[in-house]
């Protein structure tokens, strides 16, 4: 048995970053990228209007009258030069005149007889986007671990990419345990309870952006559950399995898994809920065998699985976000184990709410966040700043 601490340290040392992969823009979304990315091309690639109205060239003679000589609208291949004195009705986007110096919004401006007349102060290059303002050729994009928003898709798009290299996402294999399982819609009968963890941790994985997800259910047996897993770990990069780590007579994934030669890196956590977790590799698959109950279950995955997860896939900064907050009430713990507890934040404090048993989901609902409170103390005073983990 390990304390929290050393399982968090064990998961980061334990957990190794994905495989590199090339993918197309638009399959890139929030994955990290696993290289620098330079510029090929200057952006924009040419003196660019910013506004829609007129392209001149002033000197000092020249700073309220010009003469009007041609249009040039977006997408026109059109490299004039003017002369001193000189205009162009432009729009935005266009390329400017080679040797316009400025550009005058059309609502100062005003035009007689094909001569241009402006109401407005003249500055070098007013209104006018330089040639590699934004970005220049060969110039560092975006950097090696930054992560593909829209945004940073759109950017690199403009810049005419269309693939990236990047960590490649996982693929995850949920593997729920239990004779008395029934999938929800189906009838309930005496004995049985509906299963939740599958659909549950799924939507978490989703929520985190991993779609990638196999859903198996075995019975609570031995053969069934060892080749069960054995399939989930050749075909997956992580797998998580829910119930059977227990050390009942019918929990055989402990058993299953070290049969089929996994490293067991820990095997029960000194905290509640989620004592019984099994965190081990099989080759390059990560496995987390979680508790069956509910609560047990997603506050692991929360504090472990979610993490490991973010290493995986390249996240450089990750950091499952913590805060101090005052106890908006005096709470007594039942043993000196660590415990994770279902809360909800509010302002500067944070309530700790009822139903804590780790089967019961009906508060996990309401709750924003999970307030850790170490072993070895019991008593937690009103206003006492305790460790608050936010998970939504």
């Amino acid at each position: 048995m390990v304390s929290i601490q050393k399982a968090i340290q064990l998961v980061d040392t334990y957990t190794t970053t994905s495989k590199k992969m090339t993918s197309s823009l638009l399959n890139a979304l929030d994955s990290f990228l696993a290289e620098n990315v330079y510029s090929p091309i200057n952006m924009p690639p040419f003196h660019q209007s910013a506004m829609d109205g007129y392209a001149v060239l002033y000197d000092d003679k020249h700073l309220n009258n010009f003469i009007l000589v041609d249009e040039i609208k977006a997408g026109d291949n059109n490299q004039k030069i003017l002369k001193p004195g000189e205009a162009v009705r432009i729009f935005t986007g266009a390329p400017t005149p080679i040797n316009a110096n400025a550009v005058i919004m059309q609502e100062k401006t005003s035009v007689k007889e094909n001569i241009l007349e402006i109401n407005d102060v003249l500055s070098p290059f007013k209104n006018i986007r330089l040639t590699g303002e934004q970005i220049q050729e060969k110039e560092l994009a975006l950097a090696k671990g930054s992560q593909l928003n829209p945004a940073a898709i759109g950017f690199l798009a403009t810049l005419g990419i269309t693939e990236v290299l990047v960590y490649k996402k996982p693929t995850i294999a949920i593997v729920v345990t239990g004779n008395e399982l029934v999938v929800p819609g189906n009838l309930l009968e005496f004995g049985q309870i509906y299963e939740s963890n599958a659909i549950m941790l799924q939507t978490a994985l989703l929520k985190n952006r991993f779609a990638d997800i196999t859903i198996s259910k075995v019975k609570d047996n031995y053969i069934d559950t060892k080749n069960s897993l054995e399939q989930a770990i050749d075909k997956n990069d992580f797998v998580l399995i829910s119930g059977g780590i227990s050390v009942g007579d019918y929990d055989f994934v402990g058993k299953a898994l070290l049969e089929l030669n996994t490293h067991q890196v820990f095997y029960k956590i000194k905290q509640k809920p989620g004592k019984p977790l099994f965190f081990g590799t099989n080759n390059n698959t990560t496995i987390f065998a979680l508790p069956g109950n509910p609560a047990s279950a997603l506050t692991c995955f929360y504090i472990y699985i979610e993490t490991a997860l973010q290493k995986f896939i390249g996240n450089p900064k990750y950091q499952k976000q913590t805060i101090q907050l005052k106890l908006e009430e005096e709470y007594i713990k039942k043993g000196i184990r660590g415990e994770f507890l279902k809360a909800k934040t509010n302002g500067d404090s944070v309530k700790i709410l009822s139903n804590q048993s780790s089967a019961m989901l009906n508060t996990f609902a309401e709750a924003n966040a999970l307030v850790y409170l170490e072993e070895g103390l019991e008593t937690f005073s009103k206003n006492k700043p305790v460790t608050t983990y936010i998970i939504d």
